[in-house]
């Protein structure tokens, strides 16, 4: 029975140090893995990595990780020409398989939700023009038009959609002066606007966009996608 005993006590310490080695793995790789991802444009803010699964050291010894949770904060991007910021971005990876020497990371797919503020929104549009939540999953767009020499300011109720894989598309339902000729044209060129959205992780497509009060929501999706380049 004591050796029974002393066998349990051994059992015990030996697990304890290897869930210790291993907790300390996983921290450490995740530590790394965030100094390494690369993304076009660049991260000013913050980049997590979550790695699950337990035991992490199997996984590693496999070159193969079970899932990968990504957060990115404050990614500079552009569209349509003009830098744009996305203020969070959250992508869950699956069946990540790590290179030689651990210097590149694949997953076989990918979801996500990337978020893009009015305010960011805003400052990606023509000078003058402001967005705004408008409701019901619409956005109000407002801008200022000369016509006959004076300036007229007006707000549009305006619908986005996602076109052509990757652009992001901002349409009014309907214009002041709508049908004049000349005029319908000369407020749309100030409301309408559409940007192709570059930068994400290489293999991360844009999918469904929704219209919320905090901004754009827009849903992602992906294959082969690289973390590092």
């Amino acid at each position: 029975m004591r050796a029974l005993r002393i066998l349990l006590v051994l059992l015990v310490v030996v697990g304890g140090l290897f869930v210790a080695a291993d907790r300390a793995a996983l921290y450490f790789a995740e530590s790394e893995a965030e100094d390494r991802v690369s993304i076009s444009g660049g991260v000013s803010g913050r980049t997590e990595i979550s790695i699950k699964g337990f035991p992490f050291l199997t996984q590693l010894a496999a070159s193969e990780l079970d899932r990968v949770d990504v957060t990115l904060t404050d990614m500079n991007t552009e569209a349509a020409g003009r830098a744009i910021r996305v203020s969070e971005v959250r992508a869950r990876l699956h069946d990540v398989k790590l290179g030689s020497g651990y210097s590149t990371a694949t997953a076989a797919r990918a979801t996500g939700t990337a978020v893009v503020s009015y305010e960011d929104l805003t400052a990606a549009a023509e000078d003058g023009v402001t967005v705004a939540y408008g409701g019901d999953g619409k956005v109000k767009v407002t801008g200022t038009v000369e016509v006959l020499g004076r300036p007229i300011t007006r707000s549009v109720v305006s619908t986005v959609t996602r076109v052509d894989g990757d652009t992001i598309k901002v349409r009014a339902d309907k214009v002041p002066g709508e049908g004049i000729p000349g005029i319908e044209q000369l407020v749309r060129s100030r409301t309408d606007f559409e940007g192709q959205v570059d930068g994400l992780p290489k293999g991360l497509e844009l999918q469904e966009v929704q219209v919320t009060g905090n901004g754009l929501e827009i849903a992602l999706n992906g294959s082969d996608v690289s973390l590092t380049g």
